[in-house]
C-alpha cells in the first residue's frame, strides 16, 4: 500500500488526503499548527504519525514552498517529494538552491488545477481534484521515479495528469487563472462606492465575473508575486486591448454629446421642429470605427470563451437555459430538483438569481438543447412557472 505525507492541512492539502485515503492509500498529516493537523485528522484525511512515506505532499503558501519541500527531502531520504503550489519556477529555483546534494533528484513540481473560495479543513473534499488537471512539473533533473511518484498520486486522487514544463506552467496558469483573479477582483472593486441600491440590481452576470473576488488576498498576493512575469506580459495585452476600448467609448461619447447637446426630450433639437430638417432628425454617425473596435473586442471573447473545455474536460457544449420561477422558500430548490429527474433529464449547469423586492428566485436550469422543450413541458405540466 501507498504511503503519503501532506505537509500542510488546509483545503488543499486536507482535500488530498481524503481523496488518497478513498483511494486506498495510508496518508500521514503534518501542519505547524497541531490544531489545524488535528482538524485534517478528525475529518478523514490521515493519521498525526511518523511513519516512512514513499511520497511527500508540500501544501503550504508559494512564498515558503522550496524551504519546506528541502526539508521534506532531507528529512525523508527515499521519498519523492512535490509541491501543490500554484507557480512552479520560483519555487524550482529555490529547490535547486536550498536542497542538500543528491536530493534535489527526488523533487517534482506539481499543481492540482482547482480550488475553492472557502478555506481551511473545513472545505476540503475528496471530489475537490475529479476530472480536474493536474499538472505534473519535473525539473531538468528529476528521476523517472521520482516523477512516476507524482503521477501516481496524481491520478489517486482522480485528477487528469498533465506533464509540463515550469515555464509553459507559469505562462498557462498566468492567462487561465492569475489573470481572471485579478479581473474578477477589479471588476469587484468597483462596487465599493456604489449605493447599496445600485448594487441591488445586481445580476447572475456580475456574481459570475466576481465570484473568485472572494478569494484570500494574502494567498493571492503571494501567488501573483511568484508569477510576477506572466502574469505582468497577459495583463500588457489587456492594457492594450482596454486602452482601444477607451478610445472607442470616448469617441461614442464624443458623438453622442455633439449630437445631443441640444435636442429636447424626444430627440427633436430646442426651438425646431423635426419637420424644419426634412423628417426625425437623425444626425449621420460619428466616430468612424469606434463601433467595429468593440464588436471586434467582444467577438474575441466569444472565440475565446469558445475554447474553454465543456463538461469532464470534454469540447465545449452549447447547452440551452430553462429559467423557472421558483418560490425563495425551504425545499423549493429539491423539489425542482425531483422534477427534472422525474423528466429524466440531467442538469448540465445550474445558476440561481433573486428577485430584487420580491419572494421568488429565478432557477436558470441548462439542459442538452434537445432535452429543453421536453423539461419546460414536464414542468409546466407539474405546475412550474417557466420564465
Amino acid at each position: 500500500m501507498t504511503r503519503a505525507r501532506i505537509v500542510g492541512t488546509g483545503l488543499i492539502g486536507t482535500s488530498i488526503g481524503l481523496a488518497l485515503r478513498a483511494a486506498g492509500w495510508q496518508v500521514s498529516l503534518q501542519d505547524p499548527s497541531p490544531t489545524a493537523a488535528a482538524l485534517a485528522r478528525d475529518l478523514g484525511a490521515g493519521t498525526i504519525d511518523d511513519e516512512t512515506p514513499d511520497v511527500v505532499v508540500v501544501a503550504a503558501p508559494p512564498d515558503v514552498a522550496a524551504r519546506v519541500v528541502a526539508e521534506q527531502l532531507e528529512r525523508w531520504p527515499g521519498a519523492a517529494v512535490t509541491d501543490v503550489a500554484s507557480v512552479k519556477g520560483n519555487i524550482a529555483s529555490g529547490v535547486a538552491a536550498l536542497a542538500g546534494p543528491g536530493s534535489v533528484e527526488r523533487y517534482v513540481g506539481s499543481h492540482p488545477m482547482a480550488g475553492r473560495e472557502r478555506s481551511g479543513a473545513v472545505a476540503g473534499r475528496p471530489d475537490l481534484f475529479e476530472g480536474r488537471a493536474w499538472v505534473v512539473v519535473p525539473t531538468p533533473r528529476s528521476a523517472p521515479e521520482a516523477v512516476d511518484a507524482v503521477r501516481a498520486l496524481a491520478a489517486a486522487a482522480r485528477g487528469e495528469v498533465v506533464v509540463m514544463t515550469a515555464d509553459e506552467h507559469d505562462a498557462a496558469v498566468a492567462a487561465v487563472s492569475h489573470v481572471p483573479q485579478v479581473m474578477a477582483t477589479l471588476t469587484a472593486a468597483r462596487l465599493r462606492d456604489r449605493d447599496e441600491h445600485a448594487v441591488g440590481l445586481a445580476g447572475q452576470g456580475l456574481r459570475d465575473v466576481t465570484r473568485i473576488a472572494a478569494s484570500d488576498p494574502q494567498l493571492w498576493t503571494q501567488i501573483l508575486a511568484g508569477n510576477a512575469a506572466g502574469v505582468r506580459e497577459v495583463l500588457l495585452d489587456v492594457q492594450e486591448d482596454l486602452a482601444a476600448a477607451l478610445d472607442a467609448l470616448a469617441a461614442l461619447a464624443d458623438e453622442a454629446s455633439t449630437s445631443g447637446a441640444d435636442d429636447g426630450p424626444h430627440g427633436e433639437r430646442r426651438g425646431e421642429h423635426a419637420n424644419a430638417l426634412g423628417g426625425r432628425y437623425a444626425p449621420a454617425p460619428g466616430a468612424p470605427g469606434a463601433r467595429a473596435v468593440l464588436a471586434r473586442l467582444l467577438d474575441d471573447g466569444n472565440r475565446g470563451r469558445a475554447l474553454v473545455p465543456g463538461k469532464h474536460g470534454g469540447a465545449p457544449t452549447a447547452y440551452d437555459v430553462v429559467t423557472v420561477v421558483i418560490p425563495d422558500e425551504p425545499g423549493s430548490l429539491g423539489r425542482l430538483f425531483a422534477e427534472v429527474g422525474d423528466a429524466g433529464i440531467n442538469i448540465e449547469d445550474l445558476h440561481l438569481e433573486h428577485a430584487v423586492g420580491h419572494p421568488v428566485a429565478l432557477a436558470e436550469v441548462s439542459v442538452l438543447p434537445a432535452a429543453s422543450d421536453r423539461l419546460r413541458d414536464h414542468l409546466r405540466s407539474t405546475g412550474w412557472r417557466i420564465h
